[in-house]
């Protein structure tokens, strides 16, 4: 049994049923039936279906997103955002997913050869809680148009999200086993990705989680996908602008109460701006309006849960008995549920246990760099590597960070943000492997050449 516990009250919520081992045998017969059919779908089926998902999302709207809130504390205005990329995510593959599966020709020594685009089968879809529909929806979209089936094991405390998310494919007119949610615990996933009718995973979530699906996953020798959070490093340079600078570096800290992998959790600036990056950083940690995550004008509600709130607490905690210094901030908040204030951390040794983890969490490590190669050493001094972010007016730095910030992804003089169109991924112990755009749906297909020679038949 799944029962969420709303994260702004500690008041328990709707409960689930666990799926039996009956109901995840259908679950993988109904999946490798589908296929058998969908496989073959012309493709102005799959784009129609798309379609009538994001429909159905939009009209749902408000559902779905008050569903979010109340199991995983994420406010209003953020949980509609998330439903709406989703909603551009299904459009995004209804109407350039044809593209995507165009065959390519290429010339040989022995005539020719068409390299072509096939679906696989059933995919394995292990999802975590910070993002309950955008997490999904990056894997579901593609899947559908590629041909394949997807079955989704959501995190525990989003069951409700899980089931909505299902419930509207069906009203799409999805066709039975195309998309099915997994009510299962962790501890079954193995047995789940060992089966023959399962031809790949993929995985959000922690670096733990990651290597037990990938052990897994390579016992029976199939592919997968990992992403696994990331310490993602904002670096300021003296030509930047401080005010946007330190602006965007407080939504990143604080949005989604600072549980989102993507988003910079180092700030790293230069020593020339040092201090006056940091004020303003620090007045605008302080400045963030806590509250009611049903309240359209909260900017940052609870955190997921009270263990995750608590974590964080402890990393804070690691980070002063190592030489770090609490400006402010960082505190329990005394009412139910999982709440506490955005903090910053100075003078933490970029070389202690705590420096080295992610912060999943409203709370910031600021560091100084005397200079641009001391910054890029700081931002690659950690054992992920997922996104980064820089601030500069100056050409040659951001080629500079362009090429040696080792990071899947890197944004300039802006947010990072995840987008339907460009690849999203990381390196070193954030995963590896690629979503979206036309590299995400391309993972889990089979690129199949076929051959012709320049002879007749026989020769």
């Amino acid at each position: 049994m799944f029962t969420s516990i709303n994260p702004a009250t500690g008041e328990a919520g709707e409960s689930f049923d666990e799926l039996d081992a009956d109901g995840v045998e259908l679950a993988l017969s109904r999946a490798q039936t589908c296929f058998a059919a969908w496989r073959d779908s012309p493709l102005d089926q799959r784009t129609q279906l798309l379609s009538a998902i994001a429909d159905q999302w939009e009209a749902n709207k408000r559902h779905l997103a008050e569903t979010a809130v109340k199991e995983m504390g994420k406010p209003i205005t953020g949980a509609i955002a998330e439903v709406e990329k989703c909603i551009s995510g299904f459009r995004h593959y209804a109407e350039r997913g044809p593209d995507y599966l165009e065959p390519a020709e290429v010339q040989t020594p022995a005539g020719h050869a068409v390299a072509r685009w096939l679906p696989m089968g059933p995919v394995l879809a292990v999802m975590p809680w910070n993002f309950p529909y955008w997490q999904v929806v990056r894997f579901l979209a593609p899947t559908i148009m590629a041909g394949n089936v997807a079955l989704l094991k959501h995190a525990s405390s989003v069951q409700g999200c899980a089931a909505l998310m299902q419930q509207l494919a069906s009203a799409a007119g999805a066709p039975d086993g195309l998309f099915q949610n997994l009510a299962i615990k962790s501890d079954r996933v193995s047995d789940i990705i060992a089966d023959k009718r399962v031809v790949a995973v993929t995985l959000t979530g922690s670096e733990g989680a990651g290597a037990k699906v990938a052990a897994a996953a390579g016992r029976a020798l199939k592919k997968v996908v990992l992403e696994l959070g990331g310490s993602d490093p904002l670096i300021v340079m003296p030509s930047a602008d401080l005010d946007l600078a330190a602006k965007t570096a407080v939504t990143a800290r604080v949005q989604n109460a600072g549980q989102s992998c993507i988003c910079a959790k180092r700030m790293i600036v230069h020593a020339e701006i040092y201090d006056a990056f940091l004020d303003k950083f620090s007045a605008g940690m302080k400045a963030v309006k806590i509250g009611d995550p049903m309240d359209d004008t909260t900017v940052m509600g609870p955190l997921s849960s009270v263990g995750q709130r608590d974590t964080v607490l402890e990393q804070v905690e690691r980070a002063r008995a190592a030489g770090a210094t609490l400006l402010h901030g960082a505190e329990k908040i005394d009412r139910e549920g999982a709440w506490m204030t955005p903090g910053v951390l100075v003078g933490l040794d970029p070389e202690s246990d705590v420096a080295k983890e992610e912060i999943f969490g409203p709370v910031a490590a600021v560091y100084k760099a005397d200079d641009i190669d001391a910054a890029i050493a700081l931002a690659n001094d950690v054992p992920y590597g997922l996104g980064s972010a820089v601030w500069t007016q100056d050409e040659a730095e951001i080629e500079r960070f362009a090429r040696d910030i080792q990071s899947g992804m890197t944004a300039v003089n802006s947010l990072l943000a995840s987008t339907p169109e460009a690849p999203f991924g990381g390196v070193k112990l954030s995963g590896h492997g690629r979503e979206l755009g036309p590299w995400g749906m391309h993972e889990f297909m089979n690129l199949k050449a076929v051959m012709f020679g320049g002879g007749k038949a026989g020769d």
